[in-house]
């Protein structure tokens, strides 16, 4: 069957930038551009990640430096106007806090991203400790397997798994992540479990299955793309 799917500890960045409940607006400000993130963490007294403070936490006090608003603007914009006039990470920071855990997959990591549409997550553990961050480059980086790494695992994992007796005859090239899977096979209905099982195959970006059934009529093979 194919090899466990990647995991966040396998591609989170350690270890972790983070800040204090007392950090102040400008050192929050300089991490950031030293660190060059977009986020940080905030962490209680005994390591707990008890929020995060972002870029666009911090802009309200540009927004509404010595601006004068409406009655309107005021009541609308509270909590821009409460972040504006903050001097902490703890009067800045966003809670609750969306995390991952280290064991969680990248699949898992992804949706969390998409669904949250956040950009990056902390990564904690059972107590809720930091122990990492992972962002959506992170996840990108199972791409950057060898075309030779896919094609090992696609050949060990999936072709001797399901076709054991036709191993020998099944043709496996994948380029720029692409596998193609050539050759023949005697159950045609194993075709769609081959596609799915390579598809979960870390870094593979597409499937083209083109094997036949040997017992097809010659120039009608039974194809799947």
């Amino acid at each position: 069957m194919a090899d466990a799917a990647h995991i966040v500890s396998d591609v989170m960045t350690v270890p972790a930038v983070a800040v204090g409940r007392d950090t102040r607006f400008k050192e929050i400000v300089r991490d950031m551009e030293q660190r060059h993130v977009s986020a940080l963490p905030v962490l209680g007294d005994d390591g707990r990640v008890v929020g995060v403070v972002s870029e666009a936490d911090l802009l309200p006090k540009q927004e509404f430096g010595g601006r004068r608003l409406t009655r309107f603007e005021r009541i609308r914009r509270r909590s821009d106007l409460a972040r504006a006039a903050a001097l902490t990470a703890e009067e800045l920071m966003t809670t609750p806090v969306v995390t991952v855990r280290p064991d969680d997959t990248l699949a898992q990591a992804a949706r969390l991203m998409s669904v949250e549409h956040v950009a990056w997550l902390p990564v904690v553990d059972d107590e809720h400790r930091l122990r990492g961050i992972v962002s959506r480059g992170d996840l990108l980086k199972v791409f950057l397997r060898s075309d030779e790494a896919i094609e090992e695992e696609v050949r060990r994992t999936v072709v001797s798994y399901l076709f054991p007796a036709l191993a020998h005859a099944i043709h496996v090239s994948v380029r720029d992540g692409i596998v193609t899977l050539r050759g023949p096979v005697h159950d045609t209905s194993l075709l769609w479990v081959a596609e799915r099982l390579t598809r979960a195959v870390e870094g593979v970006v597409g499937v083209e299955t083109r094997l036949t059934g040997t017992a097809a009529a010659p120039g009608r093979p039974t194809t799947m793309r």
